[in-house]
């Protein structure tokens, strides 16, 4: 009896498999592989974002620290040997930051056209003699009176107290990332992304430390870079991203499946 049923499902199952063509399998188990692997790339951005979330709602209530001892958590290799340094309120004296030259760094905000300006604060911390510092937004229009005052606020006086921010880590350029070109005779160069060793060098910042400053305090008064240091809607949309690879896999793998039914039915 048992030998019988056996042999029932060997010719049940046979043509189900023996006709399926190795060209469409392998390309079906190439997506469906492909699939998977962007719905777990989706999860593990999911655990990065919310983490970073985390972070950021913490740091909304967090005091500011010494910046030379938040720096001392990035090692001799500036790596953060010792510690996470990014997302980390800190305060230091920088009584020439309303004085000194600035780049602009294209950017939006609220859907505004416009600029974040760089610049450089004089520091003395172990290895690093300078940091650079995002100052703040302005819109296009009206860059250039807002660039030129960054740069030449003598009226007032050097800023007496500390200065207080949130230190971030450049990112990292990807083939996506448009490239910082040199501007046209007699054009002010718009930076695409955060260069930090090639904005120091434009700014004339020796051995600079591998964070910004994102400027919290004091502002400038307008028509200043207003800051704008921590990012206020962050999208965390990872979730759904990955039940849609994952179900696009599920789907593709039954319509397979289904066309192999199908064949056999005729």
């Amino acid at each position: 009896m048992a030998s019988r049923e056996l042999a029932s499902s060997q010719r049940v199952a046979a043509p189900l498999f023996s006709g399926v063509k190795p060209v469409p399998l392998v390309g079906v188990t190439v997506c469906i592989a492909i699939l998977l692997g962007l719905g777990t790339w989706q999860v593990q951005r999911l655990a990065w974002k919310e983490a970073l979330l985390a972070r950021i709602a913490a740091l909304q209530s967090a005091p500011p620290e010494p910046l030379g001892v938040v720096l001392h958590r990035l090692g001799d290799r500036g790596l953060g040997d010792r510690g996470e340094v990014d997302f980390v309120r800190v305060q230091t004296a920088c009584s020439t930051l309303q004085q000194t030259p600035t780049i602009r760094l294209y950017s939006i905000l609220n859907g505004v056209m416009g600029y974040r300006l760089i610049t450089v604060c004089p520091i003395q911390i172990g290895a690093y003699r300078s940091l650079l510092v995002d100052r703040g937004f302005v819109p296009s229009v009206g860059a250039d009176q807002a660039q030129t005052q960054a740069g030449a606020e003598t009226a007032g006086a050097p800023i007496a107290g500390d200065v207080v921010g949130v230190l971030r880590k450049p990112e990292r350029a990807n083939w996506l990332t448009p490239p910082n070109t040199p501007p046209a005779p007699g054009a002010v160069q718009v930076w695409r992304w955060r260069d930090l060793s090639a904005m120091a060098v434009a700014l004339k910042a020796p051995a600079p430390a591998p964070v910004f400053l994102m400027l919290e305090r004091p502002a400038a008064p307008a028509p200043g870079p207003q800051p704008a240091a921590v990012p206020t809607n962050i999208p965390n949309n990872h979730l759904g991203y990955a039940l849609t690879w994952f179900g696009l896999a599920a789907g593709l793998a039954a319509m397979y499946v289904a066309s192999l039914l199908r064949a056999r039915r005729n």
